[in-house]
């Protein structure tokens, strides 16, 4: 179960990747984000924004043209 999902569908890049920084800006540590988006650029972006911050990526799936992360915001 996650705290907040965002659906970031139909929104070509880089707004996926931005909308997702900014929910987890507005999150505390710990909390879970699950986002969901079509753009196929994003299964590259997001994991690789991850990397490079506090964030936890948990989970991520694909599914008919439907990306999903679930994030654990860090502290």
């Amino acid at each position: 179960m996650v705290d907040r999902s965002l659906d970031a569908s139909g929104l070509q890049c880089p707004m996926p990747l931005l909308k997702t920084k900014l929910e987890l800006n507005s999150m505390a540590p710990g909390e879970e984000l699950e986002v969901l988006a079509t753009d196929a650029g994003s299964a590259r972006d997001i994991p690789a924004f991850l990397q490079l911050s506090r964030h936890t990526l948990i989970s991520s799936s694909e599914s008919a043209g439907q990306f999903r992360f679930v994030i654990k915001c860090g502290g």
